[in-house]
């Protein structure tokens, strides 16, 4: 029986390793103490494990080489995982936006449901154990660990995720394996990040979230993004869901982007004008502060009332026309400015890696090295948040493990054409 080397027991390496042990004999390592840690963080905790969305809606949320993604994801979708991990005994449910989660709220369940799966094909899940080199030989492939253990393969997997969260052992050892074996590694660079902002009144409202806000991004007079949900302030500018998702679209050139935030979507701008007239006249000689209390959080009144360049102190029955006009006007675009996205450190996904036109879209196998896989996101494509990368590791785990059991099991080997 051909043996097969899995690298990285994340979600990728997991799926592929236990759809190729259908027909060869598989070690997955991990420099870890347990499998899946990057995962424990997704989702703050919860882990996000795919997206409803249609395979159309699917693509449009994948920014780069979506093409890439239609055959693996035609093979393996959002239905698949969520049967799978289900059978294992672990429930999902669907919230907004068409998020799917373990319905215990708890990533831990996910993780045990594709370990036990793992297991359950026959993987010899190795942990504790860093692979310091992939060497092609006339057979197939050396292995080397720390220690100076050296062991030889039929084929291998790589399926070490990126570089975001270094301390998961996310530190790009899949790039630089890639590399030594002839691939062309497009550079790593942080994705689904915060971003920094030109405004320094950020710092005021840090710690403050926002729910069912409109944030959109113009380059010029070319709106860039736009989108309903939730987002959150910090020290230096913005973080949440939708600008993680932002970033993902303008992190090459993030710098003067403009951004505007309408707190009252529901609301055009005449209904919005009638609501705030109606508050005035119930709050007749109160200061104009107190007025609006109701239209957002008690935080944001005075920066608000800022941007729109209304006294704070005057009163009610002493606001002009023009300065309601324009604090509704601000309301529908409270106005920031990107300076920056956010370091590596920072980030939940790496844009940028092995390139795809050096790897076989239906079975993930390299097209320069035979007997080379690629799985998740060691791979350059990486989508928005909302699910969407964690489905990108399982459908390219798929196809590279169901790839490698197809081909042991019609009597090939694994580095043969």
């Amino acid at each position: 029986m051909k043996r097969l080397c899995v690298i990285g027991a994340g979600p990728a390496g997991l799926i592929a390793s236990a759809f190729a042990a259908e027909s060869c004999a598989v070690d997955l390592y991990d420099r870890n103490e347990k499998t899946g840690k990057k995962l424990y963080l997704t989702g703050k905790g919860r882990c996000n494990i795919t997206n409803t969305a249609s395979m159309d809606e699917f693509i449009k949320c994948i920014p780069r080489n979506p093409r890439f993604m239609y055959s693996s994801l035609d093979g393996f979708f959002n239905d698949d995982i969520i049967s799978l991990i289900e059978s294992q005994g672990v429930p999902t449910k669907v919230e907004r936006g068409g998020r799917v989660f373990p319905a215990s709220d708890k990533s831990s369940d996910v993780i045990r449901a594709l370990t036990g799966f793992a297991r359950n094909r026959g993987v010899d899940i190795v942990l504790n154990s860093k692979v310091e080199f992939v060497s092609k030989t006339d057979n197939g492939f050396c292995i080397g660990f720390a220690g100076g253990v050296v062991i030889e393969y039929d084929c291998v997997v790589i399926a070490t995720g990126g570089k975001s969260y270094p301390s998961t052992g996310s530190t790009g050892d899949g790039y630089r394996f890639a590399e030594s074996l002839g691939h062309t590694i497009n550079e790593p660079k942080p994705s689904l990040v915060p971003l920094i902002t030109e405004e320094d009144w950020v710092c005021r409202l840090a710690g403050l979230s926002l729910k069912n806000v409109v944030l959109s991004a113009y380059s010029g007079r070319k709106k860039l993004f736009s989108d309903i949900g939730e987002m959150l302030f910090t020290h230096t500018g913005i973080s949440g869901p939708l600008v993680l998702s932002l970033s993902a679209l303008i992190a090459d050139e993030p710098h003067g982007i403009r951004l505007a935030i309408d707190m009252k979507p529901a609301l055009d701008i005449e209904t919005l004008d009638t609501r705030i007239l109606r508050d005035l006249e119930a709050n007749k000689h109160k200061r104009i502060s107190n007025a609006i209390a109701r239209l957002l959080p008690q935080r944001m009144i005075p920066i608000l009332l800022e941007l729109a360049g209304v006294d704070a102190e005057k009163t009610t029955d002493n606001l002009s026309k023009v300065e309601r006009r324009s604090i509704v006007e601000t309301l529908k675009a409270i106005p920031l400015t990107v300076r920056a996205a956010a370091s590596m450190d920072e980030a939940v996904i790496t844009r940028g890696g092995v390139s795809v036109k050096e790897i076989d879209p239906k079975t993930m196998e390299s097209k320069l090295v035979k007997g080379l896989y690629f799985a998740g996101e060691v791979i350059d494509v990486d989508a928005l948040t909302g699910g969407y990368n964690l489905q990108l590791a399982y459908s390219t785990a798929a196809a590279a493990g169901r790839a490698i059991a197809l081909k042991n099991r019609i009597g090939g080997t694994c580095d043969e054409p």
